[in-house]
C-alpha cells in the first residue's frame, strides 16, 4: 500500500464514529440477563454477544467488593450445542462447558434454569474474587443448520452470586468448634465402650 493511501485509511478511521456498544450493569442477586449472537445482525458479521434491541456489542459490568466473592454462570440456550468463550476486561476467562454440536431440528429451551438443568446445553461456572468486570462472550461452537454450516445465532444468559468471604477467625472459630464436637464425641464412644465391658 502506498503512503498517501495509508494516511488516507488512518484518517478515515480516526474520523470514523467508534462501534456502538452496549454496557449493563448487572447486580450479584442471581437474576438471569440475557444475550444474543446473530452473525447476520452482529458487526461485521461476528459472534460475538450481542444486544438483541440494536445489534451492538454487548458486554455486562459489576464490581465485586472487598471481603466478598462471586459466582459468575454463563448458559446456553434455544438449541442445544452451543459453546461460548467468556472474556473478562478483554482477556479469556474460559469456556462453557464442551457439549455435542445439535441441529437446528432439535428442541428448544428459552428457560435458562432449565437449561443449566440440562446436560444437552453447555454452560460454565466462574469464581471471582474482588474487582471491576467487564463481562463478553463469543460463540465457540454453533449448533447446525439444516445444511451442516454453523447456524452462528442463539442466545444465553449469565448471572452472578455475590456473596461475603468467609473471614479467617470465623473459619477458625468454626474450626475449633468441630474439633471440640470430634473430641466430646470421642470421649463419649469411649465412656460406653468401657461401660459395656
Amino acid at each position: 500500500m502506498n503512503k498517501p493511501l495509508m494516511a488516507a485509511a488512518i484518517a478515515a478511521a480516526m474520523i470514523a464514529p467508534a462501534a456502538h456498544a452496549t454496557t449493563v450493569a448487572i447486580a450479584g442477586d442471581g437474576s438471569w440477563n440475557e444475550f444474543t449472537v446473530d452473525n447476520v445482525r452482529a458487526p461485521a458479521f461476528g459472534t460475538g454477544w450481542i444486544d438483541a434491541a440494536d445489534g451492538s456489542a454487548l458486554d455486562f459490568t459489576f464490581t465485586i467488593g472487598a471481603g466478598q466473592h462471586g459466582m459468575l454462570t454463563v448458559v446456553d440456550a434455544g438449541f442445544a450445542g452451543d459453546t461460548f468463550t467468556i472474556t473478562s476486561n478483554g482477556s479469556i476467562l474460559g469456556s462453557t462447558a464442551a457439549v455435542p454440536a445439535g441441529d437446528v431440528d432439535g428442541p428448544l429451551e428459552f428457560d435458562f434454569g432449565a437449561a443449566l438443568a440440562n446436560p444437552s446445553y453447555s454452560h460454565g461456572t466462574f469464581m471471582l474474587g474482588a474487582g471491576t468486570y467487564s463481562i463478553g462472550g463469543s460463540l465457540l461452537q454453533s449448533v447446525l443448520d439444516v445444511d451442516g454450516t454453523p447456524l452462528d445465532a442463539t442466545n444465553g444468559a449469565l448471572r452472578l452470586s455475590v456473596s461475603a468471604v468467609a473471614e479467617p477467625a470465623d473459619a477458625a472459630l468454626m474450626f475449633a468448634g468441630l474439633a471440640a464436637l470430634g473430641l466430646f464425641a470421642r470421649r463419649r464412644q469411649a465412656a460406653r465402650s468401657a461401660d459395656a465391658i
